[in-house]
C-alpha cells in the first residue's frame, strides 16, 4: 500500500510538471493551504511580477482559498481583472484528502469583454417626458410670457438631451419622447436626474414650479419592448404624483426625485366624466361589490358608503366587503350596521356571490396585496379603481375604469366630487355624507396638511348636505388607555438636529396604528421637526410605522424602502423587526437619501 501511495505521488507530480510546461495558458497549481506550489510560464501574463511559487492565492487574486476547493466553483463564473486584461477563472484538481490541489486556469477573455461593454453601453433606451400641469401653468400665466416659458422649458429639456447625445423630439405641448444609449443612462442616473432640479428653476407667474415626469425603458428585447417599458415607467411617475423619474429595466424599477407635492387640477372635467362612466358600469352589472383595504379606515370606510349611495341611487344591490375593523371604525361602523340599511358581508360571501357580471369597485388602494379580499379580482371582468396613493409597483393591471388622483387629499375627496357629479343626489343619508366627511378630516389631519381648493369645496358640500362636524369629531374619540399610550409615545419622542423626530408606542393596544398616525401627526407641531417617524407593535406582533413630513421630505420612497407605501408628506409601512431596529433602518435610509456616510454595524 505504502509503494502505491508513493507512486502515486510521484505520478502526480509528473502531471503537474507537464501541465505547467505544457498547457498554452496562464496557470498555477494550488495546495489546500491555499499557497502556490507550480505555476506556467504564461503565468506572467496575469501576475507581473518575478515568481509567485509559495504566495498565497488570496494576495493574489482576492479570492479564498477554500472557494478554490468548493463544490460548483466553475458555474460561479469567477473573473479577474489584471494588466488591463479581463481572465475567467476555471479550476481542475488532482489528488485527494490533504493532498489535494487546484489546478487554476486563467482564460484571457478581455476581448470578449469589452465586446459585452461595447453592447451595453450602445443599447438603445427610450424616454417619454412629460411637463407636468402645462395647462395649469400656462394659464396662470400672461399671454406676452406664455411663448417665453414654453421657450424656456424646451431649451431647458433639448439641453439636457444633448449632453448625452440624445434623438429628441416635441411631439405635444407638454410631451417629449427621446432615444439615447445605454452610457448616457448611467450618467443621468449617477447625477440623480439633476434635470428635475433644474427645471423647477425656472420662473413662472403661477404659485408652483415647473415640474417634470420621466419614464425611461431600458434593456427591452426590441425596440417596441423598450418602448413599452418607458410608457409603464411614465405611467407610474404621473400616478406617484409626477417630478420624478421612473426608470424600468424589465422588472427592474428605480425611483428618482419626487420632492414636490403633487398639484391640484382646478378642472373637475374629470370627476364629470368618471361619474357618468360609473353610472354606466353600475346599470349594466346584476350586483356591485365594494372593497376597500384590510383594515379599513375612516377614509375607505367613508368612501364605501358613498359608493353603496351611487349604487343605492341607481336601483342596484350593493354589498360592502369588511373582514375586520380597528377600534376606533366601531363607532361608525355600529351605526351604520343598526340602520339596516347596508349590506356589509365577508370575504367568504363575496366570494360565493361573485360571477363575472358583478361591479367590483377597489377603494382606497391600487395594491392587490393589500385589498380586504385579493380573490375578488380574479373573479371578474368588471373592477373600477378609486385611490388617492401615489402609484407603486403592484396594482391592480385589469381594471377596466382606474381613478387614480394623487393630488387628492383623500379617497372620499374623490367619491364625494363623483357624488356630486351622479346626477341623482336622492336619499343621501346623513350618516354617508358625516362618514365622508370623517375620511377627509382623517387624510388630512383636519385638514391641516394635503388640503386643496377641491378639499374645502367637498367638505363644503358635505356640509351642505347635511354633515355635522360634532358628529365627524366622535368618530375620532378613543378610549383612555390609547390616549395615554400616545401622549407617552410623543413625550418620550427624540428629536434629532436635522429636523426628524423618532418615537416608539409602547403596548399592544388594538388601534396601535391609529395611535402612531395620531402621534406622528402630532409630532409635526413641534417647532423645527420637518418630518416623524412613529412604530409601534400591533396585536399580531407586527411592528407598524407612521412617516409624516410637512413637505420637504418625500415619505413615500422612504417607507417604500421598507415594505410600505403612501403619499409624499404621509406614508407607513409594516415590518418584522422590532418598532427600535425599525427607526434605526429609517435613520440609515434618511442618511443615505441625504449623501450622509452610513455607519458600519461596528461603529453603531
Amino acid at each position: 500500500m505504502e509503494g502505491k501511495s508513493k507512486g502515486k505521488a510521484i505520478a502526480e507530480k509528473r502531471i503537474e510538471k507537464l501541465l505547467s510546461a505544457y498547457v498554452p495558458l496562464p496557470m498555477c497549481i494550488v495546495n489546500v493551504q491555499g499557497k502556490v506550489t507550480r505555476a506556467s510560464d504564461k503565468i506572467d501574463e496575469v501576475f507581473k511580477y518575478d515568481g509567485i511559487k509559495g504566495a498565497d492565492i488570496f494576495a493574489l487574486t482576492g479570492i479564498k482559498h477554500g472557494e478554490f476547493f468548493s463544490e460548483g466553483i466553475n458555474e460561479k463564473a469567477l473573473t479577474l481583472s489584471r494588466n488591463d486584461k479581463v481572465f475567467k477563472i476555471q479550476v481542475g484538481y488532482i489528488g485527494n484528502g490533504d493532498e489535494k490541489r487546484a489546478i487554476v486556469y486563467f482564460y484571457d477573455i478581455t476581448n470578449y469583454e469589452t465586446l459585452k461593454t461595447m453592447y451595453n453601453d450602445e443599447h438603445i433606451c427610450m424616454a417619454t417626458i412629460n411637463v407636468d400641469n402645462y395647462d395649469e401653468l400656462t394659464s396662470s400665466t400672461s399671454e406676452e410670457k406664455r411663448l417665453a416659458l414654453s421657450t424656456d422649458i424646451d431649451k431647458a429639456v433639448r439641453q439636457w438631451a444633448a449632453r448625452g447625445n440624445a434623438f429628441i423630439i416635441r411631439y405635444k405641448e407638454n410631451m417629449y419622447f427621446m432615444v439615447f444609449e445605454n452610457t448616457y443612462l448611467e450618467k443621468i442616473v449617477e447625477n440623480k436626474f439633476a434635470i428635475l432640479d433644474d427645471i423647477r428653476e425656472i420662473e413662472t407667474e403661477a404659485d408652483f414650479p415647473v415640474t417634470l415626469s420621466i419614464g425611461i425603458g431600458a434593456g427591452g428585447k426590441h425596440p417596441a419592448q423598450t418602448d413599452q417599458y418607458a410608457a409603464a415607467a411614465l405611467d407610474l411617475a404621473l400616478g406617484r404624483g409626477g417630478d420624478q423619474a421612473v426608470v424600468k429595466k424589465g422588472s427592474k424599477i428605480e425611483y428618482f426625485g419626487g420632492k414636490m407635492q403633487t398639484v391640484e387640477k382646478g378642472n373637475k372635467g374629470k370627476s364629470r366624466i368618471i361619474a357618468h362612466a360609473i353610472k354606466q358600469l353600475v346599470d349594466q352589472s346584476s350586483k356591485v361589490i365594494i372593497m376597500g383595504h384590510r383594515n379599513p379606515d375612516m377614509d375607505s370606510f367613508g368612501s364605501a358608503l358613498g359608493i353603496f349611495r351611487i349604487v343605492a341611487n341607481r336601483n342596484k344591490d350593493a354589498y360592502i366587503v369588511i373582514n375586520s375593523y380597528f377600534e376606533t371604525l366601531a363607532e361608525i361602523y355600529n351605526q351604520a350596521k343598526d340602520t339596516e340599511v347596508y349590506n356589509f358581508i365577508n370575504s367568504e360571501k363575496a366570494i360565493s356571490m361573485m360571477d363575472k357580471d358583478t361591479l367590483l369597485i377597489v377603494l382606497d388602494t391600487h395594491r392587490p396585496s393589500l385589498t380586504e379580499c385579493r380573490e375578488l379580482l380574479e373573479l371578474t371582468e368588471k373592477i373600477v379603481v378609486i385611490d388617492h396613493h401615489r402609484k407603486a409597483e403592484e396594482y391592480i393591471e385589469n381594471a377596466t375604469l382606474y381613478y387614480m388622483e394623487p393630488y387628492a387629499s383623500s379617497t372620499a375627496e374623490l367619491v364625494t366630487e363623483i357624488l356630486q357629479y351622479s346626477g341623482d343626489k336622492k336619499n343621501i343619508a346623513k350618516l354617508e355624507v358625516e362618514g365622508l366627511l370623517a375620511g377627509i378630516s382623517m387624510d388630512t389631519n383636519r385638514f391641516a396638511v394635503k388640503t386643496g381648493v377641491r378639499t374645502f369645496e367637498a367638505a363644503s358640500w358635505l356640509r351642505r348636505s347635511g354633515a355635522d362636524t360634532t358628529a365627524v369629531k366622535r368618530f375620532f374619540q378613543t378610549d383612555a388607555e390609547a390616549f395615554k399610550i400616545k401622549a407617552r409615545c410623543i413625550a418620550d419622542a427624540e428629536i434629532k438636529d436635522n429636523g426628524l423626530a423618532y418615537s416608539v408606542s409602547h403596548g399592544h393596544h388594538p388601534d396601535i396604528q391609529v395611535i402612531n398616525a395620531q402621534a406622528a401627526d402630532e409630532l409635526l407641531s413641534v417647532k423645527n421637526v420637518r418630518a416623524s417617524f412613529v412604530a409601534g407593535i400591533d396585536e399580531k406582533g407586527t411592528t407598524v410605522i407612521s412617516a409624516r413630513s410637512l413637505g420637504a421630505m418625500n415619505m413615500q420612497t422612504i417607507m417604500e424602502k421598507l415594505g410600505g407605501g403612501g403619499h409624499l408628506t404621509t406614508a407607513g409601512a409594516q415590518v418584522s423587526c422590532t418598532p427600535e431596529e425599525a427607526l434605526q433602518k429609517i435613520q440609515e435610509i434618511v442618511d443615505s437619501l441625504e449623501g450622509k456616510p452610513v455607519k458600519n454595524k461596528e461603529e453603531k
